[in-house]
């Protein structure tokens, strides 16, 4: 009775299984799809000393009088990816030439497009500057950008997609790759800013390997997903041998 009842059951085994890996190749898919990164111009703000990733938008933010601001333009995967502007946060050294005026605010503001290997095909990233601001007190970020670095270009939900006109198009795009860094700042961030403003695109260094979990493999979570299905197709398997 025990081989009669089980070559019926060999078939839908073989087919569960065949289900469960192909589950598990779709999801392993979409792991390695998670490498991929983003083309787009990140915003920071500056205490003088480092730079932390902004968490609301340019157009949002309203910036105290002697505030420093960034903007740096490359591929990213996330924001705990993304990459700093080269140069010190540094107010007194950027607004040093523009005296304060009575119902205006300064704001030091940090223009980095970035290098030559985060640029779209066939364009040239100008170079990094800096500028001082001067608006009204009111004045948003965004609006204190566009007093110095137009023409600003945005998309339909108000992301920044190009800054003096850099690039020419695209906002935002997906860009696949392993996530490399080639300008030399750490992926976390936790290089020291360049006090150059010419820093060269050629100060290429291998990428920071401070958590080892850059290359784009799948996460914990995905694992789990992983071993949710296949614990749940071997609990069909044994109730299916139950049944017998």
């Amino acid at each position: 009775m025990t081989r009669t009842s089980s070559a019926p059951l060999r078939s839908p085994v073989a087919a569960l299984l065949a289900v469960l890996l192909a589950a598990s190749g779709v999801l392993l898919g979409a792991g390695g799809a998670q490498a991929a990164g983003y083309r787009y111009w990140s915003f920071w703000e500056g205490d003088g000393k480092s730079w932390a990733y902004a968490t609301q938008g340019p157009s949002l933010v309203r910036p105290d009088d002697g505030t420093v601001q960034g903007f740096r333009f490359a591929v990213s995967e996330d924001s705990a990816d993304a990459d700093r502007p080269r140069h010190a946060p540094d107010f007194g050294a950027i607004c040093a030439d523009t005296p304060a005026k009575g119902g205006a605010k300064r704001v030091a503001l940090v223009i980095d497009p970035g290098t030559a290997e985060d640029a779209p095909a066939g364009e040239k990233p100008p170079a990094l500057r800096t500028a001082c601001a001067q608006v009204a007190p009111d004045a948003s970020s965004a609006e204190a950008l566009a007093s110095v670095a137009k023409p600003l270009r945005y998309d339909s939900s108000a992301m920044i997609c190009a800054i003096s006109g850099y690039p020419k198009s695209g906002c935002g795009e997906q860009v696949s790759g392993d996530g490399s860094k080639k300008d030399g700042s750490k992926k976390d961030g936790s290089g020291k800013p360049t006090d150059d403003a010419s820093a060269s695109d050629s100060a290429s260094s291998a990428p920071a390997a401070d958590d080892g979990d850059s290359g784009g493999g799948p996460s914990a979570g995905l694992l789990l997903g992983i071993g949710a299905v296949l614990l749940l197709g071997v609990a069909a398997v044994f109730q299916a041998r139950r049944r017998r």
